[in-house]
């Protein structure tokens, strides 16, 4: 430390003790959280929540992301789980940087991709390959891309937390749930038509 030339700084003894240790964070990890909304369409990011347990980030999800939008699937893996890259430039394909693989065998892997900035990543397809970084490299060859891809994060398929079809079934009991929208309450025109009734 420098020294202080502040003779009112100087008079106190704690800046000269040497400064204790911080404790370890104690904050809960965070996992991201992809749904899938239609048949039609693949898992999409749609955040990231703090919980103790993957199991406990799942209750979480369900509860966060499908109370009240269209939900028919849910995903869920640790932050930490995910092999990330960095992002391209514009019009450049992240793919680019990598060489194509020899070897696309062994673990699964959901790889996700971001085409545009300000957008979410969206399920791309699965590969097999023996890392993160390979996994990327058989992706290149194997999965469809209508535009360069910006982005990519891909993650071991043995670490996701995936709804099973039992868990699925909730979802399709009520597939709009515009009932849970204050918006389609439309409370103010069912006032001023009361009022207009009572005139």
């Amino acid at each position: 430390m420098d020294k202080i030339l502040d003779p009112r700084l100087q008079r106190l003894t704690l800046i000269n003790e040497p400064l204790p240790a911080k404790p370890e964070l104690d904050q809960l990890p965070t996992f991201e959280v992809f749904v899938k909304t239609r048949a039609n369409r693949p898992w999409r990011h749609e955040g990231s929540l703090h919980a103790s347990t993957l199991e406990m980030a799942f209750v979480f999800a369900k509860e966060q992301y499908s109370r009240r939008g269209t939900c028919l699937s849910i995903w869920v893996i640790a932050t930490h789980d995910l092999f990330v890259t960095d992002y391209a430039d514009n019009q450049e394909d992240i793919y680019d940087q990598f060489a194509e693989s020899p070897d696309c065998s062994g673990e699964e892997w959901e790889v996700f991709h971001m085409y545009k900035r300000g957008t979410q990543h969206t399920h791309a397809g699965q590969v097999n390959a023996p890392t993160p970084q390979a996994a990327l490299a058989c992706a290149r060859t194997t999965l469809e891309r209508p535009k360069p891809v910006l982005n990519a994060w891909v993650g071991a398929a043995s670490k996701f937390r995936k709804s099973t079809a039992e868990e699925e079934a909730m979802w399709q009991t009520t597939p709009e749930k515009l009932f849970r929208e204050a918006i389609d309450y439309k409370t103010n025109e069912k006032i001023k038509a009361f009022k207009a009734a009572q005139s």
